[in-house]
């Protein structure tokens, strides 16, 4: 009787679990992005998987910027970019003295950008400002060495000075943004158009090369922080593609503090 009444039960047949789709829908979102409207778009479209499981497993919504006081500067520490002159792994901490040293760690978006060629030239030319008071200067972009040497070579800029972060572990640490709505469409990039001329005469030499293999790079944002010692002093994030810090800012911070 029992067994008769456990044939007349429904057979239930549990469907499977529901697998993610996050990181195909995006992949798939920058795959859709039309090939005219950018140059930056064109090589997203060249290898949209590798930019759409990148851009899935970075942070869009970054973390909080550090504030002064944070101690930002011992995480910071720990982390190794390489040298773009030798190629080299190094740490952060061994770039400045740890106690007392001044220095202005400038953030670039990656190596390709039109915009931080520009930056990096004002940079290039403040950087006596930056000797005389005594106060390193440490700019850092998204990509490898090799194409950090692009810049250097035909923007020019000091390759002692300039630093690669290919898996842009400094930029996850800061709270940097990223992503496509920042890189492309954010009202800050405005800005740009101010600068024209600085932007004309930077990138007489500019060169697509050097932009970096791994494409979701170029969804990136920058910024600019100075530490004294490993007190942090000033955090700025770039809002959007070409929104830089102001260099007085910078400057009435980095160049007035008493050095050691």
């Amino acid at each position: 009787m029992a067994a008769s009444a456990t044939t007349l039960l429904p057979r239930v047949s549990l469907p499977p679990p529901p697998r993610s789709t996050a990181a195909s829908s995006r992949g798939a979102g920058l795959a859709s992005i039309p090939a005219r409207r950018c140059s930056h778009h064109r090589l997203l479209r060249r290898s949209p998987s590798t930019v759409g499981t990148a851009a899935a497993s970075s942070p869009s919504v970054p973390s909080p910027s550090p504030e002064p006081g944070s101690g930002i500067g011992d995480a910071l520490g720990g982390v190794e970019i390489y040298s773009a002159a030798a190629g080299e792994p190094v740490l952060f901490r061994d770039l400045w003295d740890q106690n007392e040293g001044m220095a202005v760690v400038a953030l670039l978006r990656h190596f390709g950008c039109p915009c931080c060629w520009e930056l990096a030239s004002v940079l290039r030319d403040t950087k006596e400002r930056f000797d005389s008071a005594g106060v390193k200067l440490i700019a850092v972009g998204v990509g490898s060495p090799a194409k950090a040497r692009i810049l250097a070579e035909r923007l020019p800029f000091p390759l002692e000075y300039l630093y690669a972060d290919p898996e842009r572990k400094a930029y996850d640490l800061l709270g940097l943004y990223f992503g496509i709505g920042r890189t492309f469409f954010n009202p800050a990039s405005v800005k740009v158009f101010s600068r024209f001329d600085s932007l004309k005469e930077a990138v007489k030499n500019y060169t697509i090369e050097a932009t970096p293999d791994d494409r979701a790079g170029v969804l990136q944002q920058g910024g600019m922080f100075v530490f004294k010692g490993k007190e942090l002093l000033y955090a700025r994030k770039d809002e959007g593609t070409g929104d830089h810090a102001p260099l007085d800012d910078v400057l009435n911070i980095c160049c007035k503090v008493p050095v050691a």
